[in-house]
């Protein structure tokens, strides 16, 4: 699971996880403020290219986005629904081009990497009580279980559509949420077992 990054070596993977962090927000600011929808799309097919640039294997994470479709759907259509059509392709292509992103970042980027990265930042909070090491590896895992998360739910969805024609039921949804919940408890017993809660960052200073 936290190796769920792209095997085959890209130029990205010499791109140090700070600066393709720091690349991540800068581009996602840069995506904000922007209202109309032929740029997005245009940026959208740029970073397209990106994945292609990254070879097949990258390409075809792309069909693990498919269940957030009907997700960008819905809400491009209640904002088209409120402000018109033109409102709701923008905000339906900002965010999956945020989300493609995203991905490239997380595909390309160890996990002890984006840790490393991320901690010298998050020590910043040390003050108000936060424990740098433990966010860091909390946000290193939301990254990652993204398309973890993304690739249980599809194999679920072909599987029923294996069995049956009818639409995904309610209660396939519940069986996932179930399993993540499961998954989430495997992740807290190994890390625990590793003696994760016993770092350095919370051990108090020997005395002198």
């Amino acid at each position: 699971m936290l190796t769920d990054g792209l095997a085959p070596q890209t130029p990205l993977h010499r791109v140090s996880a700070g600066v393709k962090l720091v690349g991540l927000a800068f581009l996602s600011m840069l995506l904000l403020p922007v209202g109309d929808w032929r740029i997005l799309a245009g940026a959208l097919a740029m970073i397209v290219v990106v994945y292609a640039g990254c070879g097949r294997v990258a390409m075809a994470r792309l069909a693990l986005l498919r269940p957030l479709l009907p997700l960008l759907v819905i809400v491009g259509g209640v904002q088209a629904a409120s402000s018109g059509w033109h409102a709701g392709a923008v905000v339906t292509l900002r965010l999956l081009a945020m989300l493609l992103l995203a991905d490239l970042v997380s595909m390309t980027t160890t996990m002890s990497a984006l840790m490393e990265a991320l901690a010298p930042v998050l020590r910043l909070l040390r003050p108000l009580g936060v424990n740098p090491r433990k966010m860091a590896l909390a946000v290193a895992l939301f990254l990652r279980f993204v398309p973890v998360l993304l690739a249980r739910w599809r194999a679920r969805e072909e599987a029923w559509k294996a069995r049956t024609c009818r639409r995904v039921p309610p209660r396939l949804l519940a069986a996932f949420v179930a399993d993540i919940l499961q998954l989430a408890d495997r992740v807290a017993e190994a890390l625990d077992a590793r003696g994760f809660d016993r770092s350095a960052d919370d051990r108090p200073a020997s005395p002198p």
